[in-house]
């Protein structure tokens, strides 16, 4: 996914790519929760960036210590859920393995 705009130092483009989401416990359609993932995590990209990207390129191989998710959350919900989880490790919450 990338996501362009920004001005200044800012990078022009961001490029996020997620190899696996992993849903252990929940009963939903993965296609629609990858969905809703996917525009949530652009609509917080561009409302607010990459605060661990702003020295430049970042490469994350896992970010772990985000909060656990309750299981009975819809697709939609769940996405966005995650989306605002995986943001969050982005913004330098939970730690990164790079």
């Amino acid at each position: 996914m990338g996501v362009n705009g920004g001005s200044g130092t800012e990078p022009r483009e961001i490029r996020v790519e997620i190899g696996e989401l992993a849903l252990h416990g929940f009963r939903v359609d993965a296609d629609h929760v990858s969905a809703a993932f996917e525009h949530e995590l652009t609509r917080l990209i561009r409302a607010h960036g990459v605060p661990l990207a702003a020295d430049g390129a970042l490469r994350a191989d896992a970010l772990t210590g985000l909060p656990p998710l309750p299981s009975g959350l819809s697709a939609r919900r769940l996405g966005q859920e995650l989306a605002r989880a995986v943001h969050q490790g982005l913004s330098g919450h939970g730690e990164v393995t790079r």
